[in-house]
């Protein structure tokens, strides 16, 4: 196979998404030129099986608490060893920059610690990067002002199965203006209600948060080797710039002779899905 020498993005989701949240950018870097691949995490998008009383109308509560999780089982290492699996198979064909948003930032570290070499940069949408071990047992010396915990609260669905496991009722945004407009601020407010719907009728209902451990925190002699973009979305209202901005500087004094390139967007949290455009060109500009 002939190697490509412009670089293919490979683009890993967040919390309770899947590679279609990718759609709108995946078409702009195309129309740029560019090659891109979205990532479905195990447990996550068309491959998952979701409960069935998620996509019914009327919904059935009870049911929806009852079944079980997709997710099951699943465990941050699986993710590693399937972006992994996807990076090894794409780097023969020319560069790879990882691209990562909000909880997908977890991953795509653990990524670059695992396969330093077939990365040719790391680029964090607003997306989680711990450096320090602390970042996993204390509190953050940060303001995190978020809007998003009160709004999921509103549609988190009570259930027992499936321990570490969070299940939310996106779709019960739709009927609910208050929780909509609530879940839109935190989210994705530069976009139409209409867009944001779009967005909503895209998600995942489960997630996991185990990935908060040991394993995604970013190592010098390994992460700290490739290249790496922040771009902090000063318009974030579920990872604030104050939060981004901690993540940013305890990174650096991790590696202080390798620090982050940053770039600042006037975007919100999942401005990729509303402004694709925007998000394209800043990515293409990096390589």
């Amino acid at each position: 196979m002939r190697a490509d020498s412009r670089p293919l993005f490979v683009c890993v989701h967040g919390g309770s998404s899947n590679a279609r949240a990718w759609g709108p950018l995946q078409n702009e870097l195309a129309l740029l030129g560019h090659r891109s691949y979205a990532v479905d995490l195990p447990g996550h998008g068309d491959l998952a099986d979701f409960p069935a009383a998620y996509y019914q109308q009327p919904q059935d509560l009870a049911a929806l608490a009852a079944a079980p999780s997709p997710l099951r089982g699943v465990t941050p290492a699986d993710n590693v060893r399937h972006v992994v699996g996807v990076v090894r198979r794409l780097a023969v064909s020319g560069p790879v920059v990882l691209v990562g948003n909000s909880l997908g930032g977890l991953t795509i570290s653990a990524v670059a610690n695992a396969v330093p070499d077939l990365l040719d940069r790391v680029v964090y949408l607003s997306a989680l990067c711990l450096a320090d071990p602390a970042m996993l047992t204390e509190a953050w010396d940060v303001v995190d002002d978020n809007l998003l915990d009160a709004a999921v609260a509103r549609i988190a669905v009570p259930r027992t199965g499936d321990p570490g496991v969070v299940r939310l009722n996106w779709r019960a945004a739709h009927a609910d203006p208050e929780v909509f407009a609530a879940l839109k601020a935190a989210i994705m407010a530069d976009s139409t209600d209409h867009q944001f719907g779009l967005l909503l009728d895209s998600l995942d209902p489960d997630e996991t948060y185990a990935a908060m451990e040991p394993g995604a925190l970013v190592r010098a002699e390994t992460w700290g080797r490739v290249p790496h973009t922040y771009v902090r979305l000063s318009d974030d209202r579920s990872l604030p710039p104050a939060v981004q901005d901690h993540m940013i500087r305890t990174a650096d004094a991790l590696t202080p002779h390798h620090p982050f390139d940053v770039h600042t967007l006037a975007a919100s949290h999942v401005g990729y899905f509303s402004r694709p455009r925007l998000f394209a060109e800043l990515l293409t500009s990096l390589v």
